[in-house]
C-alpha cells in the first residue's frame, strides 16, 4: 500500500467552526464571530434537504456598512451566500486551490461523509502550506 504524499484539505482546514442560524440578525452574526474569534459563520440547514450558508464578514461590509443599513435590522439569509461551494476533507489542496481559484473564491465548507461541517478552509492556509511542502 502506497503512503499519502500530498497533503490534504484535513490537514490545512480550521476545526474552529461557529455557526448561525440564517434568521439572526447581522447584528448577532457580529457579535458571535467576535466571540467566536473568526470571520465567517456557518448558516445553519433547514432541513436535510437543504443546503448550507455561509456570512464572511466581507458580505456584511458589502450589504450592511457599506450601505448605511442597520445591522440589527438585516437577517442574514440576506447576505450570506447559499449554496456554499464544499470539499472533501480528503481532497488534495492543489485541486482544492484550483476550485476556489476558478470560482474567484477565499474559502470553502468542509463537509464530512455525512454532510456535517468538519471544518472551513481558506484560500490562503493552503497555498502558505502548499509552498512550504514544495521547498
Amino acid at each position: 500500500m502506497s503512503e499519502q504524499s500530498y497533503v490534504t484539505v484535513a490537514d490545512v482546514m480550521s476545526t474552529n467552526i461557529a455557526t448561525i442560524d440564517p434568521t439572526a440578525t447581522v447584528l448577532e452574526a457580529v457579535v458571535t464571530m467576535r466571540d467566536a474569534g473568526v470571520s465567517s459563520l456557518v448558516c445553519n440547514r433547514r432541513d436535510p434537504s437543504d443546503e448550507f450558508g455561509l456570512v464572511v464578514v466581507s458580505d456584511i461590509a458589502r450589504h450592511v456598512v457599506a450601505e448605511n443599513r442597520a445591522p440589527e435590522r438585516v437577517n442574514v439569509y440576506e447576505v450570506m451566500s447559499k449554496p456554499v461551494l464544499t470539499v472533501a476533507a480528503d481532497m488534495n489542496i492543489r485541486y482544492a486551490v484550483r476550485l476556489l481559484a476558478r470560482f474567484g473564491l477565499s474559502r470553502a465548507l468542509v463537509l464530512d461523509d455525512n454532510r456535517v461541517p468538519a471544518g472551513i478552509v481558506t484560500l490562503r492556509d493552503m497555498v502558505l502550506r502548499h509552498i512550504n511542502v514544495e521547498d
